[in-house]
This record gives structure tokens, C-alpha cells and sequence, in this order.
């Protein structure tokens, strides 16, 4: 017969573990977000770390390599990203090269400081500054989206930092029209979310492959809606910096000035940076090889993990393979 005390206390015990979690995430919803992001971090072997460099504090992710003289990867999110766009592709890397992943200055768990300036000189400024607090050697630099821009300005502008440079269907270059830029043109963020109907759109304009899409089941979906919400005014603004200024076109004018082995790469069905900037990129840098994925959308580094991971991978070791 079993013990009926003891199966009260575990009874007890549980629903009092229940009560404790459902306090904790009603006080603090994200709690969710964060634990399955701490989840991730740890099957990849990613440590967080915090740093304040020029009195602005940065999170980032580390993974060392196997050997110490392995290069250093340094890889940049894009528009309403984080460093956890990466970690797809980092499982296809971890091991063969020192991998370094931060959230930019604003986004994410690094500092926002409202009223700062975060286009693309900025941000350039603020990783090269990153990069020299955080590694002793130049690095090899990749960019996603606005990510790939700011890698833009950063290797041109700061060459002593950057050997080697990748952008992955980057901004900052006057590519054929799409409704998405003709929306940024017209005022609007395409990717505003305050809803389940604007996150099931935003979620199809940045993927092609339906199964590579992102889990986020409720109440994981409610949490990220009230978090866009939030975020609403901070991204209008910098959509407006990097879309609409007379410094949009800031990466694609320096383009030229990048002398560094480099990779670009792209979707072929990306409907937020149109194909079309693959080759003004490369008609700016010739020393640069092309890939061009087929059935793959803006997220290029989520749907398609391995095939990026051989192309950063041919830009390291053969540098400039065409």
C-alpha cells in the first residue's frame, strides 16, 4: 500500500513549485525567453559574458576553439535580431574556430540608450571598439542583414581590425524594388509586430522554409508580441536611420575601400534585401566570392546552416575562392 503521506507531501511540493514559477514568469514573462535561450547556450558549449567598453555595456556569447591559434569569428545580427540568430550556424562551426557572438548596442541584453545615434558609423565605431576589447588578433567579421552593413563600414573603415569579411544578404545598397523596401520608403516598419496576424507576417517575409522557422508557441508568442510592442518606437527609429537617411546607402558607398578577402552571400528568395545586392556588392568588391542559395529567404544563416557554414568556411581557408 503506498504511503499516503508521503505522496501528499510530493503532491504539496509540486503545486508549490507550480505556484513559485507561475510568480516568477507572471513578474517577469521573459523568464521563459531566457531559460530555453540558456538551454541553447549550453548544448552548444557558449558561455555569456558582459563587458562596458567606453561606458556602454555589451552581452555576447564565447565558445573557444580546439586549438589556441584558431581564428576568431565575430558574427553580427541583423534589424530586430540578437546573438541567438546564430546559433544554428554556430553548430555547424563550434570547434574549429574561436566564435564570438555579441548583441549590438540597443538590441537585445546589451545597453539601449535612447537618443543614440545607431546607424551604420555608429555601430561600425562601437564594433570595431568591441572587437579590440575582446580579441588580440584581426578577426574574421560576418554581418547579417543591418548586421552585414555595419560589417561593411567596419572592415572598410577599420581594416586593422577585420582579415577577412562575409555578408550575408546585407543592407545598405540600393537593390531592385520590393514591397518591403517600398514600405521602409513610405514610413512603415514591414517587420512591426503587435499582434499574432503581424508576427505570423513578419515571420513570412523573413522565411522561405517553413520548417526553419523559429518555434513560438503560446504563451512563448504572447511574451514576444508584448515584447515588439514595447520595442515599437526604438525600431521605427532605426529603420528610419538605416532605410530612409542619406546615410542608407553608407555600407554600399565604402564597399569599394575593402581590400580583405570576402564572402557574400545571399537568398535567392529573400524578400527583405533583394537578390539584386549580391552583385552591387560585388561589383564593388571583386575580390569576393558569391553564393547565391536556392530556396532560401532573408534568413539565410537559419535556413540554411550548413550550406553558410561551408561558405565561411571557404572564405577562411581558401580566402578567395570563386
Amino acid at each position: 500500500m503506498p504511503d499516503l503521506t508521503l505522496s501528499l507531501a510530493a503532491a504539496l511540493v509540486a503545486a508549490a513549485l507550480f505556484v513559485w514559477m507561475a510568480i516568477v514568469i507572471w513578474r517577469d514573462p521573459t523568464v521563459v525567453i531566457r531559460a530555453e535561450y540558456a538551454r541553447e547556450r549550453a548544448l552548444l558549449g557558449l558561455q555569456l559574458h558582459r563587458v562596458v567598453i567606453d561606458g556602454q555595456r555589451w552581452a555576447y556569447v564565447e565558445r573557444a576553439a580546439d586549438t589556441a591559434d584558431a581564428p576568431t569569428l565575430v558574427l553580427l545580427h541583423g534589424y530586430t535580431g540578437s546573438k541567438e540568430n546564430w546559433y544554428r550556424l554556430v553548430a555547424h562551426l563550434r570547434g574549429r574556430y574561436r566564435i564570438v557572438i555579441p548583441d549590438l548596442p540597443g538590441w537585445g541584453q546589451s545597453e539601449r540608450r535612447l537618443g543614440t545615434d545607431h546607424g551604420y558609423a555608429a555601430q561600425a565605431a562601437n564594433v570595431a571598439a568591441f572587437i579590440c576589447a575582446t580579441s588580440d588578433t584581426p578577426v574574421v567579421l560576418l554581418g547579417h542583414s543591418m548586421g552585414g552593413g555595419i560589417a561593411a563600414v567596419t572592415a572598410a573603415q577599420y581594416p586593422k581590425q577585420v582579415a577577412r569579411v562575409g555578408l550575408l544578404d546585407a543592407s545598405g545598397v540600393e537593390f531592385e524594388q520590393n514591397q518591403f523596401g517600398l514600405d521602409v520608403l513610405d514610413g512603415r516598419n514591414p517587420f512591426g509586430v503587435h499582434d499574432a496576424a503581424s508576427l505570423e507576417r513578419y515571420l513570412d517575409i523573413l522565411f522561405q522554409v517553413r520548417k526553419a522557422r523559429p518555434p513560438i508557441p503560446w504563451p512563448v508568442s504572447r511574451i514576444v508580441i508584448a515584447q515588439r510592442r514595447r520595442d515599437g518606437d526604438f525600431e521605427q527609429s532605426v529603420l528610419d536611420c538605416i532605410g530612409r537617411s542619406e546615410t542608407r546607402f553608407l555600407p554600399g558607398d565604402l564597399a569599394a575601400r575593402i581590400r580583405q578577402p570576402a564572402l557574400l552571400l545571399w537568398g535567392k528568395q529573400d524578400a527583405v534585401i533583394d537578390p539584386s545586392a549580391l552583385d552591387l556588392y560585388a561589383t564593388r568588391m571583386p575580390q569576393a566570392y558569391k553564393v547565391l542559395l536556392d530556396d532560401c529567404g532573408h534568413m539565410s544563416l537559419m535556413e540554411h546552416p550548413d550550406a553558410v557554414a561551408q561558405a565561411v568556411t571557404a572564405l577562411i581557408e581558401r580566402g578567395q575562392q570563386r
